[in-house]
C-alpha cells in the first residue's frame, strides 16, 4: 500500500505540536509580509517626495517662500521638515536677536532632530523582519527535531519498519523546517532591502543637511557685510 505524501495530509496528520509550530510559522510570515507591504510603500513614498522636494529646492524658489509654501501643508514629513524644522529655528532665533553667530548651529541642531526622528520612523518596525528571519528556521527545526523523534519512537515499536511507513514521519517532519524558511527567506530579504534605503535616504538626508547650513551660513555673511 502506497503512502499518501500530499502536503496537505501531511500537515493535518502531523503531531499537535508540530501542527502548533507551523501555525506559528504561517502566522509569522503573514505578519512579515503585511509589514513589507508598508515598509515597501512608505520607501517608496519617501524616495520620490525627496526628489521632488530637492527639484523644488534647487529650482531657484526663495527659502521664504518655500517655507511659506510648506507652512500651510500638514503634516511635514521626510526631507520636507527637515527643512522646515531648521529654516523655522533659523527664522524665529533671528528675528528674537541680535547676534548672528548662533542662529546657524541652532537651525543646525533643530534639523538633525527632525531627521533622527523621521529616521527613526522609516526604521520602526524592521526589527520584525530581523527577528523573523533569524528564528523561524530555527522554529521549524525544532518542530523537525519533534517529529523525526515521534517518527523514530515509532519505529522501535514496530517488529518491521519499511520505507512506506518511516517516509510519512519524516516527511511531516521536514516540513516544519520548510515553513521555517518560507517564513524567514522574503523576511531576511526584504529586511536588508529596506535597511540599505533608509541608509541611502539617511545619506541624502545628510548631504541636503550640511549644503542648507552652507546656505545659511553665507546668508548670515551676506547679512553682517550689509550690516
Amino acid at each position: 500500500m502506497q503512502a499518501d505524501l500530499s502536503i496537505l495530509k501531511l500537515i493535518t496528520e502531523a503531531s499537535l505540536l508540530v501542527q502548533i509550530i507551523m501555525a506559528i510559522l504561517v502566522l509569522m510570515s503573514v505578519a512579515s509580509w503585511a509589514l513589507i507591504f508598508i515598509k515597501y510603500r512608505q520607501l517608496r513614498d519617501v524616495h520620490k517626495s525627496t526628489r521632488a522636494f530637492e527639484d523644488r529646492f534647487w529650482s531657484g524658489i526663495s527659502l521664504k517662500k518655500l517655507y511659506s509654501e510648506l507652512k500651510n501643508t500638514r503634516p511635514h514629513e521626510g526631507l520636507d521638515r527637515v527643512f522646515y524644522e531648521g529654516y523655522q529655528e533659523f527664522t524665529r532665533i533671528s528675528q528674537n536677536t541680535q547676534a548672528v553667530n548662533g542662529v546657524v548651529p541652532a537651525a543646525q541642531r533643530a534639523m538633525r532632530i527632525a531627521e533622527s526622528r523621521e529616521l527613526d520612523r522609516f526604521d520602526r518596525n524592521l526589527s520584525f523582519l530581523a527577528t523573523v528571519g533569524s528564528t523561524s528556521p530555527y522554529i521549524g527545526l525544532f518542530g523537525t527535531v519533534w517529529g523525526i523523534m515521534n517518527s523514530f519512537l515509532a519505529i522501535g515499536q514496530m517488529k518491521q519498519a519499511t520505507l512506506a511507513v518511516v517516509a510519512p514521519g519524516i516527511a511531516e517532519a521536514l516540513i516544519a523546517t520548510a515553513f521555517g524558511l518560507f517564513a524567514a527567506i522574503p523576511a531576511v530579504i526584504a529586511y536588508n532591502k529596506f535597511s540599505d534605503s533608509v541608509d541611502r535616504i539617511a545619506v541624502s538626508f545628510e548631504n541636503f543637511r550640511e549644503e542648507f547650513v552652507s546656505l545659511l551660513d553665507r546668508h548670515i555673511l551676506t547679512k553682517k557685510r550689509e550690516g
